[in-house]
C-alpha cells in the first residue's frame, strides 16, 4: 500500500466574494489572526504527515508562493533585532514542506486543478483539500483522520459532518450503505445540495478527499457540469460506481473562510482561543452588546 504523502491544494480562484480586497490579494492569504488562511490549510496537511505540499495557482497568486519562500532579508533584520522567536516562526513556513507550484490551466471549475497535478501525483493515492477551509480541535487533524481510514480500507475517502437542514441546501450530502466502524460509513454516492425533504442522511460531505490515481482518467471522461464547468464531486462519483466510498465523520470544528461572515466567525472564535487576545475580546464584544 502506497503512503499518503501528497496533497493538491487548488487556489486558483478569483475570490470574487471579497473584492475589492482579492483584486491584487489572493483569498488564501486573508488573515485568521495573523496567520494567513492557507497556511492554516498547510499545517494541517503536514501535522497529518504529508510531506509534498502541490498548490495549483492562477495568475493573481503570487503573495501564496512568497509566503511559502525564504525572505532571507527578513530573516536577518528580524535576527539583528534580536527577535529570534519571530525570525525561527518565519523560517519554519518554508521548511516544514516541500512546496510545488502548477499554474492551472483549463476549464474552469475545481476538478482541473486536480487533473493540473497529474503529472507530479504520478500513480500514488494522494490528498485534496481546498485552500480556504480547515479543521481545529480534533484528537487528529482532519487529513491524518481521513489517512487512517484509507490506510484501513485502501479506497476512497471523503470527509464528513454531520449537518442540519440548513446544511443540506449548503453541502453534498451523502447516500449511506452501512457504518463500517464508528463515525466511518460505506457510501452509494453524494447529492448535491438536496434539500431537508430529499436528503438521504445528515452527514455533509465537506472538502477533503483521500483519491486513488484513477481519479485523473475519471476526470478526463466525465462531462462539463453546471455553467460547463469540471467538478472533481462528479469525477469522484463515477469512479465510486466501481470501488468503495467511505465517509469519515470528522472529530473537530469545521473553519470556514469562504464568504465574509464565515471569515469573521471564523476570526472571532479563534480569537477568542488564543491565550494573549481572549480577555480582551471577550470584554470588547461584550461592549457591544
Amino acid at each position: 500500500m502506497s503512503k499518503i504523502r501528497k496533497v493538491v491544494i487548488p487556489v486558483a480562484g478569483f475570490g470574487t466574494r471579497f473584492l475589492p480586497v482579492t483584486k491584487a490579494m489572493p483569498k488564501e492569504m486573508m488573515p485568521i489572526i495573523d496567520k494567513p488562511v492557507i497556511q492554516y490549510v498547510v499545517e494541517e496537511a503536514v501535522d497529518s504527515g504529508i510531506t509534498d505540499i502541490i498548490l495549483v495557482t492562477g495568475a493573481s497568486k503570487r503573495a501564496v508562493e512568497d509566503h511559502f519562500d525564504y525572505n532571507y532579508e527578513l530573516q536577518a533584520w528580524l535576527k539583528k533585532q534580536g527577535k529570534e522567536e519571530i525570525r525561527e516562526r518565519i523560517k519554519k513556513i518554508a521548511d516544514m514542506a516541500n512546496f510545488t507550484y502548477i499554474r492551472q490551466k483549463g476549464p474552469y471549475g475545481n476538478g482541473t486543478p486536480v487533473l493540473n497535478a497529474e503529472h507530479v501525483i504520478g500513480d500514488e493515492p494522494f490528498a485534496v483539500v481546498w485552500g480556504d477551509e480547515f479543521f481545529t480541535g480534533g484528537k487528529k487533524p482532519r487529513l491524518k483522520q481521513l489517512i487512517d481510514v484509507y490506510e484501513k480500507y485502501e479506497d476512497i475517502v471523503l470527509t464528513g459532518m454531520r449537518v442540519d437542514a440548513e446544511g443540506t441546501r449548503r453541502f453534498g450530502i451523502v447516500d449511506p450503505v452501512a457504518e463500517v466502524q464508528k463515525d466511518v460509513w460505506q457510501v452509494k454516492g453524494i447529492v448535491e445540495k438536496p434539500g431537508p425533504k430529499e436528503a438521504k442522511s445528515d452527514i455533509g460531505a465537506i472538502g477533503g478527499y483521500i483519491l486513488p490515481p484513477d481519479i485523473f482518467q475519471a476526470l478526463k471522461n466525465t462531462k462539463r457540469g453546471k455553467a460547463g464547468e469540471v467538478w472533481l464531486v462528479d469525477a469522484i462519483s463515477k469512479l465510486s460506481k466501481d470501488r468503495p466510498m467511505y465517509v469519515k465523520i470528522v472529530d473537530g470544528v469545521y473553519r470556514d473562510t469562504g464568504t465574509k461572515k464565515a471569515w469573521l466567525k471564523t476570526n472571532i472564535a479563534l480569537a477568542l482561543q488564543d491565550k494573549d487576545l481572549k480577555t480582551e475580546m471577550r470584554k470588547f464584544i461584550k461592549s457591544l452588546l
